[in-house]
């Protein structure tokens, strides 16, 4: 019987206390003395602010104080964490990000005041009786046209161009278009997302006149980037004199990494005061001031010899980058996107150029997948079209082209270190029945409904590393994470991540990791995360790399904490450290044994102990920085049934086959990528986040307009995990999960819909009516 945890599908212990309603979330803290604070926002897209009046406000009711941009000039504005060159190697366009605006007004809902009073209604109140008087000016909301628009967002890019970026080869990749047999070539969007999870963002400052400390809590995914960012770039705090706590966060999906004006505000407001000051979203708010996600507008090209073999990729991307730079923004379009537009396959000539670009719109950062959707997007579109122009099946040409021989130096810049790409796609194409698929369309069409068959192969770059690449690249930050690994004299251990969970699971995958590896109970692991005043310092959660680069750090700690216990169990077992083995929590030397329990006690009840050799206690603390991304990699196949009379897409079924190194928790696992195919299946279908091209007013700002998948939309997934090709360069062998199934669903669904009406493009998202207007078009 294997009773090693590691690898076991053990349910999530973390679930019970939200089930059962006991979760702590940000906004059910109340703290003594509370007050709350209330943004107002833009209403416009672009206008200049004449006159901004806050007397009347200042003596309403329970106000403690009214905050504008004046209040902040002294101040950075908010930082970008990522410095991209253009390709004649000038720096980014970096406007300043104001925390509350002064002077100009840049997109709709973006905050200019803050009225903190003892009530919210109290607050809102108040704000009621600000003035505001804007001159309001021609706005750019349109991805495409931003930069000939002639109307500037900010005067550093007159042409709204952020920077002209670029990667691969351009000679070679034009050599390969004029000598292809055939060239396949698509233009598509890859439509603007917002995020909606289930806590909308919330904050909770609390500073302490008494010792200069101010506490923030907040919902976001990296409390010590956040911390980092505020002290040292905006407000000028010492680090030691802030604390960031993030408590249970319903969901992020990217969009609470970043550092955003409100938490920032709320922070200065609290120690203007010397009292908490609370702020949690309405999900209006949300719609206009979370950063969005996608919003790329692309024309790419494939070339193929005559044997259908790939010979160059050529790839043209406007990305909307929103009216400021977020946290991470400029490294979306270029490092997490076009270095993966090889996907799966060895085409030796790739050329691609990003021009990033702002519009009076909320900021455009990472989201689920964050770069990786659109790269596969792009190529796995092509290759589907290509394959149906040569009449060739769409499998058959993407096993022509597969990388098989590791570790392979892409054309743009990323060397994937390990892969199957043969196993997922055969393990697919037997979960989803490919041989029993000419019977179900046969059904669908006696049932005058239209069937058709979709396929992606996707690969992602997870775990952002290592450090020194990225400085190069321009990140202005490490990639490592921390662990800090704590075993009590009852032989309970604490773990303390720089990683951090919300909803991925942590508090159970990690633990089974350490009960695996120390060989206890899975219930004597207790894991501490979300707090700066805690944790060492760490990077927190993003980008797949809670296991990969967070577990690891975990190893390292726990093969210190051994390695120190094996010294102390030689002592008690009277031999050498080298002849002690260790197994399954037993300190062994022939026939004489020690329970690691014992070997805790007596770390801190040193009665027995080579004194001189080592000190009391049994802690560890370590950092690990990869030597390289992990590169996850899967298939998955969809299949569409589509209604003439209305053209409503139903997604009958969905199959996916991933390798994802080695696999902690399989439970966990399934529920990932599952989450991850809706959110793909949502992007495919039904979301589309819409300005006004002349007023740059949101147009999707509700649930009345902006549709999220429901139970109804998705179907039974099938979701298979291979035992896979374990990462060689992480010593668990993990390679990341989180975003797979966002990764590779909206190719898979559109590729789909596509064989299902015979045409080459359906623009996303392919909603009823849209689907309609192509069937009239080819049948009108």
């Amino acid at each position: 019987m294997n009773t090693n945890p590691i690898g076991q599908a053990l349910p999530r212990r973390e679930d019970h206390r939200f089930l059962v309603g006991r979760g702590r979330y940000t906004d059910d803290l109340v703290l003594p003395h509370q007050t709350y604070g209330f943004f107002l926002r833009s209403p416009y897209a672009h206008a200049r602010i004449q006159r901004l009046d806050t007397s009347e406000a200042r003596e309403a009711p329970g106000v403690r104080l009214v905050l504008t941009g004046a209040d902040f000039r002294a101040f950075g504005g908010l930082p970008c964490g990522w410095l991209i060159h253009s390709a004649d190697n000038s720096p980014m366009k970096e406007p300043r990000h104001p925390i509350l605006a002064d002077g100009v007004l840049r997109h709709v809902g973006e905050p200019y005041a803050l009225v903190v009073a003892d009530t919210l209604a109290q607050a809102k109140a108040a704000a009621a009786l600000i003035v505001l008087e804007a001159e309001e000016l021609p706005a750019v909301a349109d991805t495409a046209h931003a930069s000939t628009h002639g109307t500037a967002v900010h005067p550093e890019a007159p042409d709204n161009v952020c920077y002209r970026w670029e990667v691969g080869d351009e000679a070679a990749t034009t050599r390969a278009f004029e000598q292809a047999a055939h060239v396949t070539r698509l233009a598509f969007r890859n439509n603007r997302l917002i995020p909606n999870a289930i806590e909308p963002r919330a904050a909770n400052a609390s500073h302490n006149p008494a010792d200069d400390h101010t506490t923030l809590y907040v919902a976001n995914q990296n409390p010590h980037l956040e911390r980092l960012l505020m002290c040292a770039f905006v407000l000028g705090i010492p680090e030691h004199k802030l604390r960031v706590i993030a408590p249970d966060v319903g969901g992020g999906f990217g969009s609470k990494i970043f550092l955003y004006s409100e938490e920032t505000a709320l922070v200065h407001a609290s120690r203007q005061i010397g009292r908490p000051v609370k702020w949690t979203a309405e999900r209006s708010e949300s719609f206009l001031s979370d950063a969005h996600g996608r919003d790329h507008v692309t024309e790419a090209e494939l070339a193929l010899d005559a044997q259908g073999q790939f010979t160059g990729l050529r790839v043209r991307t406007t990305a909307n980058l929103g009216a400021y730079l977020s946290t991470f923004a400029s490294c979306v379009p270029t490092i997490l996107y076009a270095t993966l537009l090889a996907g799966q396959y060895r085409t030796p000539a790739i050329h691609a150029e990003v021009t990033a670009v702002f519009t009076h719109t909320a900021p455009v950062d990472a989201y689920r997948g964050a770069g990786r959707p659109e790269a596969t997007y792009v190529v796995e579109r092509l290759v589907e079209t290509a394959a149906r122009e040569l009449g060739m099946d769409p499998v058959e040409l993407r096993r022509r082209n597969f990388i098989r021989q590791f570790p392979y130096a892409t054309p743009v810049g990323l060397t994937y270190d390990v892969g199957d790409y043969d196993a997922t796609l055969n393990g697919v194409l037997e979960l989803a029945d490919l041989a029993g698929y000419p019977a179900r369309k046969a059904v669908s069409e006696a049932r005058g409904l239209k069937r058709g068959i979709g396929y992606s192969c996707y690969i992602e770059a997870c775990g952002l590393a290592p450090s020194h690449l990225a400085g190069q690249l321009g990140a202005r930050a490490g990639l490592f994470e921390s662990a800090l690994v704590r075993v009590h004299p009852t032989g309970k251990v604490s773990v303390f991540t720089g990683s951090h969970s919300h909803g991925q699971g942590h508090e159970t995958s990690f633990a089974q990791l350490v009960a695996g590896r120390l060989g206890i109970p899975v219930e004597d692991v207790d894991i501490v995360h979300g707090d700066t005043g805690r944790i060492p310092f760490g990077m927190g959660t993003y980008g797949s790399r809670s296991l990969a680069v967070g577990g690891s750090a975990i190893v390292k700690a726990l093969d210190k904490v051994l390695n120190k216990a094996r010294r102390i169990a030689a002592y008690l077992l009277d031999c050498a450290p080298e002849q002690v083995q260790f197994e399954n929590g037993l300190f062994r030397h022939g026939e004489r044994q020690r329970r690691f329990t014992d070997i805790a006690l007596a770390a801190y009840v040193p009665h027995h102990y080579p004194l001189g050799e080592l000190e009391p206690g049994l802690e560890e603390l370590a950092f690990y920085d990869p030597a390289n991304f992990t590169f996850p990699a899967g298939s998955h196949v969809c299949e569409v049934e589509i209604d003439p009379r209305t053209g409503h897409v139903k997604v009958d079924r969905f199959s996916a086959v991933d390798d994802f190194g080695t696999v902690m928790n399989p439970l966990i696992v399934e529920g990932q990528v599952q989450g991850g195919v809706a959110q793909g299946i949502g992007q495919a279908l039904l979301e589309h986040g819409v300005y006004d091209p002349d007023s740059g007013q949101l147009l999707t700002g509700s649930y009345m307009d902006y549709a999220l998948p429901r139970a109804d939309d998705i179907p039974d997934i099938a979701v298979h995990t291979l035992p896979g090709t374990p990462c060689p360069h992480n010593p668990i062998g993990a390679k990341g999960c989180g975003e797979a199934g966002t990764i590779g669903a909206p190719a898979a669904v559109i590729n789909a819909i596509c064989d299902a009406l015979g045409v080459k493009e359906m623009p996303m998202p392919a909603t009823p009516f849209q689907v309609w207007q192509v069937l009239q078009e080819i049948d009108p």
